[in-house]
């Protein structure tokens, strides 16, 4: 399996991540997509490893931070990082309403930045949604050329709104919340697209039923695979086959 969005460098697995690659290891997780928060997330990033597990870095800039930066010198960064071959997506970035609407236009700016340097560089973009769906589309809508790709990280949006982020050239990150009980994900995931959806954690938020509450770490997204499975009638190793098909294509790697 691979994880396209998983914070697996954080400090909450600083007492026993070796131990976490392994659990990994034997859930069947083969890949790890790491989604930065800001740069400082890089240096974390370059210092895991693990026989087993291929990590692939991103660079980006949350929305939740973005008061901290001037929009050239993220530009700079951004465009400074993502340009290595090491690196092989943009983000995370979006929008987020839910923690505070004192800095949208920097949310906002911060977002079409990352969007520039994902069309210069041809690779996909990461994007965070909170409470900001409607905003979100229409940005992307604006900024899409006909070249820009990317995840909607945590899909938890309707089936008009799957539909629309697809249209504009985007996947949907499909993650724990799809097993939680009264969410409603499942019942939208079914209507739309197993080929544009690929599985992520978003580790170590976000653990999917039955580990609810506990810290997330990329073992527990086989029940998130198990999930999506039941969710389109098919085969675990066929659906598992599927969303890695998807993330390799999306992300162009072998």
């Amino acid at each position: 399996m691979i994880d396209t969005h998983s914070h697996i460098y954080l400090e909450q697995f600083d007492e026993d991540r070796q131990e976490v690659f392994n659990r990994a290891v034997e859930a069947g997780v083969s890949d790890i997509f790491m989604p930065a928060i800001d740069m400082g997330s890089i240096e974390q990033m370059e210092k895991l490893s693990h026989p087993e597990i291929k990590f692939y870095k991103m660079a980006g800039l949350h929305p939740c931070d973005v008061e901290e930066v001037l929009p050239s010198d993220l530009e700079k960064s951004l465009s400074e990082f993502c340009s290595r071959d090491d690196f092989f997506g943009i983000g995370e970035t979006g929008l987020d309403y839910y923690w505070s609407t004192d800095h949208l236009a920097n949310q906002k700016e911060s977002l079409r930045i990352h969007c520039k340097v994902a069309k210069l560089l041809a690779k996909p973009i990461i994007l965070h949604n909170r409470e900001s769906t409607s905003d979100l589309l229409e940005l992307i809508r604006k900024e899409q050329d006909g070249s820009l790709t990317g995840i909607w990280h945590c899909f938890n949006g309707t089936v008009d709104e799957g539909k629309k982020a697809i249209d504009m050239g985007l996947h949907l990150g499909i993650g724990g919340v799809v097993t939680f009980k009264n969410g409603g994900v499942d019942k939208t995931v079914a209507q739309l697209p197993l080929d544009k959806m690929v599985l992520e954690t978003d580790a170590p938020y976000l653990s999917p039923t039955p580990m609810r509450g506990k810290r997330n770490e990329p073992a527990f997204m086989k029940y998130t695979a198990q999930k999506l499975a039941e969710i389109f009638e098919m085969d675990l190793s066929e659906l598992i086959s599927t969303t890695n098909r998807n993330s390799k294509t999306l992300f162009k790697i072998n």
